[in-house]
């Protein structure tokens, strides 16, 4: 299985951010250009949120509150949970798992960002692990 630095190496897009003065409304433009559910909301280089779909449903739209007048400061996540680049996989998901969210922000020891993972990317990896591990196994067997 590849670890979260090799996983995180092999993504392609670069990262989706938005800063805390930034509107909701651009914060939404920014996830649907990037197909991304959730972006990092960085000060400078600072992580300083995670704004995610599950803040704008039940933070804007539930409150009646309006998108192209609000900022991204104002209803973004800013206790947020993160990890090292030296996480399991395992680890990841056992975290996002119990306390309930689909992106996890990595951070490098020196503070800055090293990207993002999401739910999805943890099920892809288990799944072609898996698969490169009963192919092996098959090869075993068959041989």
């Amino acid at each position: 299985m590849k670890t979260l630095k090799q996983m995180l190496a092999s993504k392609t897009r670069p990262l989706a951010v938005v800063a805390p003065g930034d509107t909701v409304f651009h914060a939404l433009s920014v996830m649907a250009s990037n197909d991304v559910g959730a972006l990092l909301v960085l000060d400078g280089e600072q992580l300083v949120g995670v704004f995610s779909e599950r803040d704008y449903a039940r933070k804007i739209i539930l409150h009646g509150k309006s998108s192209k007048e609000t900022f991204v400061r104002e209803i973004m996540s800013d206790k947020v949970a993160y990890v090292s680049p030296t996480a399991t996989l395992d680890e990841c998901r056992a975290l996002m798992t119990e306390k309930h969210f689909r992106h996890l922000p990595v951070i490098n020891d020196d503070g800055s960002v090293a990207g993002m993972v999401s739910i999805g990317d943890l099920v892809k990896e288990t799944i072609s692990s898996q698969q490169f591990l009963i192919a092996e196994l098959e090869k075993y067997i068959t041989s």
